[in-house]
């Protein structure tokens, strides 16, 4: 009993909390057929965090998100936002939502369309005023607001999507492919928004294929593939080689100092004055850095080996697809 308390009131702590979700489709008219787009997915997001959600095409991303949103209804499993089961009443006046491929009336301007959809959420005309002006404004659209949305770029209706979702200044945010077509100097401003954001104390749940925008800015992220969790943490955990080190030094080490820390070493590689380690055990690079200090090597920088996100998520797909 304790222990299924402690993990009851883990999920309540969390902003979002998502235990056990499967979802399944049913397809063909004659002969029914289940495709499983989520199985036994388990998550949690803490407040004031910037999440990222990861997986291929078709991995149940997008599912997952509407699934949250009460958009779909799971098969099995449950979730919570803000500590209240997905789809209360109460909990849509807190969050925002930026879907995927979004449309808006073409023949609305940017400053139109907030207070349409404002107006829409229940805010007064006279909040919605001043506060779509700010909302443009930070989003980088303040000289289009005027402006018929039908001669928007991709990039452009991205920000506008983005101004929409915090129109109710929600403490959670869920986005499905924010910078989708945005250039690299939007890119950065979106990034920085949501940072902002992340200071301020709001949650950000991040649906992307753009594993780079993730990398920079996620504070943990779930690699999902086939409807399953593969991997959670934050980018350094997943990413990191077990007991793997690059040790960069001032001045080349001799033969005999490379030989004394080859022998604590499963191996060892040499690339002028860095060295790249795979240890037995983590108590053996303090041994290495002693014998580097005894030797009188100079030590510019110790750190654990990673890979690049993009490459971590390849290899994993591909290890679980043809294992």
């Amino acid at each position: 009993m304790p222990i299924l308390f402690g993990y009851f009131a883990h999920l309540q702590m969390s902003t979002v909390a998502i235990s056990h979700l499967s979802k399944s489709f049913s397809s063909g008219l004659f002969r029914k057929s289940n495709i499983q787009a989520l199985s036994d997915v388990s998550i949690t997001v803490s407040k004031g965090e910037i999440f990222g959600l990861l997986g291929p095409n078709g991995a149940g991303k997008t599912t997952l998100v509407k699934i949250l949103l009460s958009v779909v209804h799971p098969t099995s499993g449950t979730a919570t936002i803000l500590g209240q089961p997905m789809g209360s009443t109460g909990i849509r006046e807190r969050i925002g939502y930026l879907p995927e491929n979004h449309r808006y009336p073409s023949f609305l301007t940017a400053h139109q369309t907030l207070l349409h959809f404002g107006r829409l959420q229940g805010l007064s005309k006279h909040f919605l005023s001043s506060k779509a002006s700010e909302l443009l404004r930070v989003v980088g659209l303040e000289e289009w607001s005027r402006v018929k949305i039908k001669k928007f770029s991709k990039g452009m209706l991205q920000r506008l999507g983005l101004a929409q979702a915090l129109l109710n200044d929600p403490e959670v945010l869920f986005l499905d492919e924010p910078t989708d077509g945005v250039d690299p100097v939007g890119r950065k401003e979106i990034r920085d928004i949501l940072k902002g954001l992340r200071s301020a104390g709001k949650t950000v749940f991040l649906n992307s294929h753009l594993l780079s925008e993730v990398e920079e800015i996620s504070d943990r992220v779930a690699i999902l593939n086939k409807g399953e969790v593969l991997s959670v943490g934050t980018i350094r955990d997943i990413t990191s080689h077990a007991l793997e080190y690059e040790i960069r030094l001032g001045i080349a080490p001799s033969e005999p100092v490379l030989q004394k820390i080859g022998a604590l070493s499963r191996s060892l590689e040499t690339n002028q004055l860095t060295l790249t380690l795979a240890l037995h055990a983590k108590e053996d690079l303090n041994k290495i850095l002693q014998i580097l200090l005894q030797e009188g090597m100079s030590i510019e920088s110790v750190m654990p080996r990673k890979s690049r996100l993009e490459d971590f998520f390849i290899n994993l797909i591909r290890t679980r697809e043809n294992p």
